[in-house]
């Protein structure tokens, strides 16, 4: 990898059932666990053990769902608007310091500690219409192109809540971070 990064693992979420389906004027399923975690196991090809997309065939390309904070933040400001906790977003993954846009279509690592575990970068992680639910209505427009990216992990690991070194084929840029973006597909790069 030809470019190295320090950043931070601020959270890590899994839940085994999905808690935002059906109408959003019904509001989020009752008795669906959310664990925010502090350490998360990463399996190849199938995801975050314990979270409702591990092993599921369908997602195995979007297995790992990965939200930058100053995303998040950005959308507060578009909507002068106090954000709530991360968590409401339902990624797994939340970062900061990581400009995730480039490293669609693209394998990346990321190393908190237990050594590096290697994902490949796909498609946008779009926001449901429940965020206007769960946040103010405006806030699912809000986060169009700001929503995060979509993973396969590629090797096993271990992730951990704390300082992570990023490691990418591509150069970032930590203050476009927060910056909404229009390419609704991932990158396609040259062989």
């Amino acid at each position: 990898m030809a470019f190295e990064y320090r950043a931070e693992i601020l959270q890590l979420l899994v839940s085994p059932a999905h808690a935002y389906f059906g109408r959003s004027k019904d509001g989020p399923a009752k008795d669906v666990s959310t664990d925010l975690v502090d350490r998360v196991e990463i399996v190849a090809n199938k995801g975050i053990r314990g979270d409702r997309f591990f092993g599921v065939k369908a997602h195995t390309e979007a297995a790992v769902t990965f939200l930058a904070v100053e995303a998040w933040e950005a959308v507060g400001g578009v909507l002068s608007t106090d954000m709530p906790d991360t968590s409401v977003a339902r990624r797994n993954v939340v970062v900061r310091g990581v400009e995730l846009d480039p490293l669609r279509g693209l394998e990346f690592e990321l190393d908190s500690g237990d050594g590096p575990v290697r994902f490949r970068g796909g498609r946008p992680a779009h926001p449901c219409v429940w965020m206007d639910t769960m946040v103010v209505d405006g806030a699912r427009k809000a986060l169009i192109g700001r929503g995060g990216l979509r993973a396969e992990p590629l090797t096993d690991g271990i992730l951990r809540v704390g300082t992570v070194t990023v490691r990418s084929p591509v150069e970032l840029d930590v203050s476009r971070a927060g910056a909404q973006v229009k390419r609704a597909q991932p990158l396609k790069v040259a062989e």
